[in-house]
């Protein structure tokens, strides 16, 4: 590292950055930005930012004929996926619901955004510092989530015209949607489309903050989440295998 660069990132983990420094340092320098969040650990104004773009982005789709539609298409698909007919009944059903898709964008928002954050930070700092003794406390660990949800955010923001411009829900950045070849009602591909490109990203950057936070080595946290999201994607797979199989 060069004396310049050197400083700059000596200068980031010090200060005491803004919110919006934090959202952009954490996709472009995102130790440096972690030495600095967990320094001085702040989650409100970001969890706040979380939920109000999850909510106006989802609500501008869900506005739409287009969206309205592909959030139709969503729970069908989803219904089917795991085993549960979708007849003319249940269709109308939906598509009954799909009207009150604001409120729809609202609980999701509240749910993708600060709940997730909360809760996946309990989880974290009951693992990490509760169980295996680490020092950090749990005001630190939901600035370090909360922070690399960032990367959630922006997956959010790209999903959402995507799905207007594509009609359908269904990421694009997934590896189902980039290996074409696999036979798309397979368990193979039921996989696939549950490993996200973005999330991936996340879940490095994750590894990264807990890894300042805690002391440890990246790659070891990494590998250690990495296995968990393959070992949730895993079963959720045999899970719709199954009930897909009894019906």
């Amino acid at each position: 590292m060069s004396g310049s660069a050197g400083a700059e990132a000596s200068a980031l983990s010090t200060d005491n950055l803004s919110t919006v420094d934090r959202m952009l340092g954490v996709m472009r320098r995102p130790r440096p930005t972690f030495e600095a969040v967990v320094r001085w650990p702040r989650a409100a104004g970001l969890l706040v930012i979380l939920f109000a773009v999850y909510f106006l982005a989802s609500a501008a789709l869900f506005a739409t004929d287009v969206g309205r539609q592909a959030l139709v298409d969503q729970w069908e698909n989803t219904a089917i996926a795991f085993g549960q007919p979708v007849d003319d009944t249940r269709y109308a059903e939906f598509q009954r619901l799909s009207g009150q898709a604001l409120p729809y964008a609202a609980g999701t928002a509240l749910l993708r955004g600060p709940v997730a954050a909360v809760a996946l930070a309990l989880v974290i700092f009951a693992w990490f510092t509760a169980a295996r003794g680490g020092r950090a406390s749990y005001r630190q660990v939901l600035a370090v989530v909360a922070t690399a949800s960032t990367i959630l955010m922006v997956r959010h923001l790209v999903a959402a015209p995507a799905s207007y411009v594509r009609e359908t829900t269904a990421s694009a950045t997934t590896l189902a949607g980039l290996i074409t070849v696999v036979d798309q009602a397979s368990p193979v591909a039921r996989f696939l489309s549950l490993i996200d490109l973005f999330v991936v990203w996340w879940v490095i950057v994750l590894a990264v903050g807990i890894a300042v936070l805690y002391q440890r080595r990246t790659r070891e946290v990494a590998v250690l989440l990495l296995g968990v999201y393959a070992a949730v994607a895993l079963v959720l797979t045999a899970v719709m295998a199954v009930l897909a199989a009894s019906n």
